[in-house]
């Protein structure tokens, strides 16, 4: 079969490789749907975790399918079920697509010990009217909800999503599903303001073109910090990756602000630890999911959120889908449509 894997820095390549054989207590997932996450375009650009001695690094985690067949120890699906797929093991180790052997660019995926005791299932099964390419972005929503649990929003508080990608969007979502209408997103994409206008964000502010804090002080409200008025938002997510962000949210919140950092910072960032103080503020890492997984099936079942996908490609052309996912001015997520 055929199946996306990384060579080395800028070196993609869809490969011929044999298709996988479960054990007995995994499951093999025939993909219908997977998307393109910002992790895969730093793993091209690093050209993925490869040394010496390891094989090509297969990347896709982001995924909906059938379950084509399972092992004799396997109970919580069948052959035939319709699935989302949660990529990390229960039990730790390489996560599908970032590390593991298996990456979803495939038609064929192995998901390895698909329960363990006192673990939900790795596979969720889809609500009969939700389709495979919806149910693929439960991955992402389950990364932006992951980052607004850790914010402990309530109703009626002001909330700020800095990065309107993938991730950021989910974010927004999140916020609106815990009652928070008062969303201002930031981004240097007119396209991925846009939408984030369509998924409910109530204002949208271009950080290129505007001082962003004068913007949501003006949107949100001021309230004194010090002698100096100071933007009124409650929260704030950082999805956009630019170390400048945490800085200045660090140097224009409000005392008591709470800030949730999900985008991927390989580099050190400088950090006032004096602001932090002074500002009583709480600053805190996402990684992943909640526990429960299937928590993003029950918001994607309400809440639409197809305005994300803006591209969808097959897996032959997946050289083209990738040039796309790498332009912030065209695209949101990028679907890869592999079989069905």
């Amino acid at each position: 079969m055929l199946q996306v894997r990384i060579h080395g820095p800028e070196d993609v390549r869809l490969d011929e490789v044999p298709e996988p054989t479960p054990g007995p207590r995994d499951a093999l997932l025939r993909v219908s749907r997977c998307g393109i996450c910002g992790s895969d375009l730093g793993y091209v650009r690093m050209g993925g975790l490869i040394g010496p001695g390891r094989e090509p690094m297969p990347i896709g985690h982001e995924l909906s399918g059938v379950v084509e067949a399972v092992g004799a120890e396997v109970r919580s699906v069948a052959p035939g079920d319709r699935v989302a797929l949660n990529p990390s093991p229960p039990q730790g180790g390489p996560v599908i697509g970032n590390g593991a052997p298996e990456g979803g660019f495939a038609p064929l995926l192995l998901v390895r010990d698909v329960e363990a005791e006192g673990r939900p299932s790795r596979l969720h099964e889809l609500p009969d009217t939700m389709s495979f390419e919806i149910a693929a972005l439960a991955e992402p929503l389950g990364v932006g909800m992951n980052a607004v649990d850790k914010l402990r929003v309530a109703p009626g508080e002001k909330a700020v999503v800095f990065g309107a990608g993938p991730v950021g969007l989910a974010a927004l979502a999140s916020l609106r599903e815990q009652g928070v209408d008062d969303v201002v997103a930031v981004d240097l994409s007119a396209q991925r303001l846009a939408l984030a206008r369509a998924l409910g964000a109530r204002a949208t502010l271009h950080a290129g073109e505007v001082d962003v804090f004068a913007g949501l002080r003006e949107i949100h409200g001021e309230v004194d910090f010090m002698g100096t008025p100071v933007a009124a938002s409650d929260a704030y997510v950082e999805a956009s990756g630019a170390a400048s962000v945490i800085q200045q949210v660090i140097g224009n919140a409000r005392r008591g602000a709470r800030l949730s950092v999900v985008a991927l910072h390989r580099a050190p960032i400088e950090v006032s630890f004096l602001l932090v103080l002074m500002r009583e503020l709480e600053i805190s890492g996402a990684m992943e999911y909640p526990d429960d997984f299937g928590r993003s099936l029950d918001v994607l079942a309400r809440r639409d959120l197809a305005p994300m996908i803006t591209h969808r490609f097959p897996l032959e052309r997946f050289d083209e889908a990738l040039a796309v996912a790498r332009d912030p001015e065209v695209a949101g997520k990028v679907m890869v449509e592999i079989e069905g």
